[in-house]
């Protein structure tokens, strides 16, 4: 399992210091079912905005 998830979303309510995620899990989906074969067919959906 990967020790330190990545974020660039600073306006995500999990993003830290150094673009790490601090969420306790990641949810992610895809376009095509359950396969995608680009980045771009999926979307995090542990994503929440700031307030």
């Amino acid at each position: 399992m990967a020790q330190d998830v990545l974020c660039e979303v600073n306006n995500c309510k999990y993003w830290g210091s150094g673009n790490k995620c601090h969420a306790d899990s990641i949810y992610v989906v895809s376009h095509k079912g359950k396969q995608a074969h680009h980045s771009e067919e999926t979307d995090c959906k542990t994503f929440k905005p700031t307030s």
